[in-house]
């Protein structure tokens, strides 16, 4: 995992070899004993470094080298150190998107790039970051520099004292029950395709010895006092759009612990060392003969089964029930979701086929063909998936299918989660009882989810579940449940409650400030106090973050609203102007801006930012909605429609949008129009009896609107 640079250690081509992307270029050499190289950057200046650890080793090895204040920073060109054959033994660039001058969080000397932040605690064992705010350094330390055994196995110390207590029962790999491959193995001759046994609360136990270093997830609490125990140390990451598609296959970096979760295999019981030897890090068997321990080769390792000659391509299982997506250029990463290829889903909802990996010259629609004309067709029919999809649109009638997901004992834990998690942009009676529900539910993701949403319950619902979050057993869903009620009113929580939620907000205080080299958490700290009304710690922990990420976009926005509410206007300008010296092209500093600009009386230089923003954030509604308002209260009232129905097109589904467009109907007289739009937006509010009262009464208009011209007509 990391290693010190020494002959041996570095497999980089390090003989003066140059390499240059996108107007960046570097030399690899060595002088003495040492591994250095010469950076020649986009803003001219050019850096001599020398090489201090070796980062990993295939398919890719990086370089660390010695920043400021304690950090160690990666180098963003890698060494390819896969076979020749294989397009590997050649230096390249990590910076897929180009390359970024310093300064940028992204350059190798920025905060992406930084060792203490972004790597160190999968890959050292027993590490503290121990950053420093005030000066803004990092004393980091490590028992071990690489992975070994006490990051598996936790402290030796509980081996020693188990051996020293002469226990009769056996040491289960220091309080983490690690079991082998052995009950997996098939009997000689069997024919079953199914798992033999599960391993329970074993394969539960390894996963959480795994997962902290195989999710997409945040730190909250200590991993090393938590050893074997993931939601008490860590966040994981749901099923959200744009880090899993919504079939639940991966998209972004998300390891494989979210993919893991949604398998048959996971509920089966199947666990990471039944495939994985977790000392080599080899696979137990090689090709198909891995998946043959539990699914009979004479069911599925056959034409009949996977449609395609012995010993091709296609052939082995990985290929459809396990596809590949590339990361960092050169490392593909196999899902874990084991799942039957659909073609329908892709061809609905877009999501990725294994079949086109292989047959790249066609489409989704003929795997469709051809798999039907083969009887191919998914055991059981994928329902979150769909539902999913049309969530992250604001379909009508999402909630409902959330819901039934929420409440299916066939769904993973992790989509029903994920369902209950999406349920908060879907306010009414039945979301508040099904976040009831999930917050009684057994699976501690599913009770994460529930805390995620409370803040769309109203006040009184929203003490009645959180309050008993509070207590949980699991630190991730205490910390949650506190952010969601940091505003409650202590009359309201009684003296219990109080204590409970003082407690909590206590440890998500401190999950904050042990990310405290995070903008992101010095701005969830000043959230919490605007929140309780302390609008002095809030500016205060605003100012931090900006001063930990001068890139961290969200701390001007929200420091500038915080300005706002305190009549600083003028100074609210101020930090947003500051905010746009870094990132010119922020749709939301712009829009910000003009907010801040409409509140100064200058509306004509307001509209200006208010459509910048518009322009460059087509996807957000939100900024449409507000360009049409300012757009109307400036008297074009032709720029607000056609904005508006421009928002509509690519919006359909919006309900500020639909508002909107009931407003602004309603005052130029079109009621049919009007009616329209109201009907549309009750059904993504089927709850809101103001607005069916309102549709009532447009149908009412529209009567007598349609009686008098027939009397008119007739006389």
């Amino acid at each position: 995992m990391m290693l010190a640079a020494e002959e041996g250690a570095i497999l980089g081509d390090f003989g003066g070899a140059r390499v240059e992307s996108g107007g960046v270029a570097a030399r690899f050499f060595r002088r003495d004993a040492g591994f250095f190289a010469t950076l020649e950057e986009l803003d001219g200046s050019t850096n001599e470094v020398e090489i201090v650890h070796a980062f990993g080793t295939e398919p890719l090895q990086q370089y660390l080298v010695r920043g400021s204040a304690g950090r160690l920073q990666a180098l963003t060109f890698a060494w390819d150190s896969r076979p020749r054959a294989s397009g590997g033994q050649r230096w390249f660039s990590l910076q897929v998107e180009g390359e970024v001058a310093p300064g940028d969080p992204l350059h190798w000397g920025g905060a992406a790039f930084r060792w203490n932040r972004m790597c160190a605690d999968c890959h050292s064992t027993a590490l503290r970051k121990e950053f420093r705010p005030a000066e803004q350094a990092y004393e980091t330390t490590y028992a071990e520099l690489d992975v070994a055994c006490e990051a598996c196995h936790g402290p030796g110390s509980a081996h020693i004292a188990w051996a020293a207590a002469g226990a009769e029962e056996p040491d289960n790999g220091f309080g983490i029950v690690l079991r082998g491959r052995g009950a997996w193995h098939r009997e000689e001759g069997a024919t079953v395709a199914e798992p033999v046994v599960g391993h329970g609360a074993a394969g539960t136990a390894e996963l959480e010895v795994c997962a902290p270093c195989h999710a997409r997830r945040s730190q909250i609490g200590d991993p090393l006092a938590a050893h074997g125990r993931f939601l008490d140390a860590h966040r994981p990451q749901f099923l959200e759009e744009g880090l899993y598609f919504p079939d639940g296959q991966i998209q972004d970096e998300v390891y494989v612990y979210g993919s893991f979760l949604q398998s048959r295999m996971f509920a089966a019981g199947v666990t990471c060392s039944d495939c994985h030897d977790p000392h080599s890090l080899a696979l137990r068997e090689e090709g198909n003969a891995l998946c043959s321990g539990c699914h009979a080769p004479a069911t599925y390792d056959t034409d009949k089964h996977h449609f395609h000659a012995a010993a091709t391509p296609g052939a082995r299982c990985v290929s459809c029930h396990m596809p590949e997506r590339t990361y960092m250029g050169v490392d593909p990463r196999r899902d874990h979701g084991f799942r039957v290829p659909r073609a329908d889903l892709a061809l609905e909802l877009g999501v990725p086929l294994p079949c086109l990996d292989c047959h790249t010259e066609r489409d989704a629609a003929w795997a469709a063909t051809i798999l039907e004309s083969r009887g191919a067709q998914a055991d059981r029919p994928p329902t979150f998936p769909r539902a999913f999809a049309a969530a992250r649109r604001g379909a009508p009638g999402s909630r409902e299918d959330l819901i039934r997901i929420l409440r299916s004992t066939e769904e993973p834990g992790i989509a029903r989660a994920t369902a209950v998690a999406l349920l908060a942009s879907y306010p009414g009676t039945a979301t508040n009882e099904a976040v009831a529900q999930a917050a009684r539910d057994d699976d501690p993701l599913v009770r994460l989810g529930a805390a995620s949403a409370l803040e769309v319950l109203p006040l009184r619902e929203r003490l009645g579940v959180g309050v008993a979050l509070l207590g949980d057993a699991v630190l991730a869903v205490r910390i949650e449940a506190a952010r969601a009620l940091g505003d409650a009113p202590p009359a309201l929580l009684g003296e219990s409650g109080a204590a409970a939620l003082a407690a909590a907000l206590q440890e998500y205080r401190a999950a904050q400030e042990r990310n405290a080299d995070w903008p992101a958490a010095q701005l969830n700290l000043g959230l919490l106090a605007a929140r309780r009304g302390d609008l002095e710690g809030a500016r205060a922990a605003y100012g931090e973050a900006l001063r930990v990420g001068p890139e961290f976009l969200p701390g001007y926005v929200n420091l500038a609203d915080l300005l706002r509410q305190s009549g600083e206007e003028a100074q609210a300008e101020v930090i947003l102007r500051r905010g746009l010296a870094q990132a010119p092209d922020s749709a939301d500093l712009r829009h910000a801006l003009g907010l801040a600009l409409v509140r100064q009386g200058d509306a004509a230089a307001a509209l200006v930012e208010l459509a910048r923003a518009a322009e460059l954030a087509p996807q957000q509604p939100r900024y449409i909605y507000v360009l049409a308002v300012a757009k109307h209260s400036s008297d074009d009232l032709a720029g607000a429609r056609e904005m508006l129905q421009g928002g509509l097109e690519r919006h359909p589904q919006d309900a500020a949008l639909l508002e909107l467009a009931v407003s602004l109907s309603l005052e130029s007289g079109a009621l049919a129009a009007a009616r329209g739009y109201a009907e549309r937006l009750l059904l993504l509010r089927p709850d809101d009896l103001r607005l069916r009262k309102l549709v009532q009464d447009l149908d009412v208009a529209a009567a007598k609107e349609s009686a008098g011209e027939k009397g008119a007509s007739a006389r």
